[in-house]
């Protein structure tokens, strides 16, 4: 359903229902409406489910309106990554021993932008999971504003579960340190991540490579160009929320870790 253009009439509303989130974009004479809802579920659908009717929800859901131009029928879903970096926490630290390295796997949450036209224009970008903030820094005054989201870190690629409305992020630890190294939180650089689809529909995007050479304080990081060999053929769907020159990242960040 990503990135595909849906038509509708006036009058009609699209209810989607994916994750813990529930949206309804609703297309009349002169406007468009998008409504939308977080809920906390004990069991989360793992599916996408879409439905086109003429109900809307409750009064009580704030409503966002959009002056339509023209006859402007067309609405299309594309996939985004969070607008800021995203701090990693795992459930269970993760110590990488000394000069060695591991790849883990990290699912993040997505943010749906509504496109209108056949120009595709973005109306509202709308989170996939309410973000949850956090301020990375050696003091208040220095630092950086960053969503915050814990995650199971899987190592083994096939244990990582596959959501429509999740993407996953390969992360290479490089641990060259004469100690070992514990990971208890990482930042990872969301904003810089573009999404791809590989052909069987998972969500993807390129690799992230930290290194530590002897200060923690001090590591690099690398965006690659593009997806991993594991993830097969892939379709980009959006872009990078930030751009950057031939579509790396090389940097040295002193909160990576922190």
């Amino acid at each position: 359903m990503w990135a595909s253009p849906y038509t509708l009439k006036s009058g009609e509303t699209q209810h989607h229902s994916l994750g813990h989130s529930q949206i309804w974009v609703t297309l009349l004479d002169m406007e468009w409406q998008i409504r939308s809802q977080q809920e906390e579920q004990q069991q989360v659908p793992k599916d996408w489910k879409l439905v086109t009717g003429h109900s809307l929800p409750s009064s009580d859901i704030p409503v966002q309106r959009f002056i339509r131009n023209g006859d402007a029928e067309m609405v299309t879903y594309v996939p985004a990554m969070a607008d800021r970096p995203t701090v990693i926490r795992p459930y269970q630290p993760l110590t990488i021993a000394a000069e060695g390295q591991c790849i883990i796997y990290v699912g993040t949450a997505l943010w749906m932008n509504v496109c209108i036209g056949p120009k595709q224009l973005l109306v509202a970008s709308i989170p996939l999971s309410e973000p949850s903030l956090t301020w990375v820094g050696s003091n208040t005054m220095e630092g950086e504003l960053c969503y915050s989201a814990q995650s199971y870190a899987r190592l083994a690629l096939e244990a990582v579960p596959k959501r429509p409305w999740r993407a996953v992020t390969p992360v290479n630890i490089h641990n060259r340190r004469p100690q070992p190294l514990l990971v208890e939180r990482f930042n990872l650089p969301t904003q810089l991540l573009s999404i791809h689809r590989n052909h069987l529909g998972q969500l993807w995007t390129p690799g992230v490579n930290v290194e530590v050479d002897t200060d923690v304080n001090a590591a690099s990081m690398r965006v690659d160009p593009s997806p991993p060999p594991a993830a097969g053929p892939c379709e980009p769907l959006g872009p990078a929320r930030e751009q950057v020159s031939r579509g790396r990242f090389v940097r040295t960040l002193d909160r990576i870790f922190g």
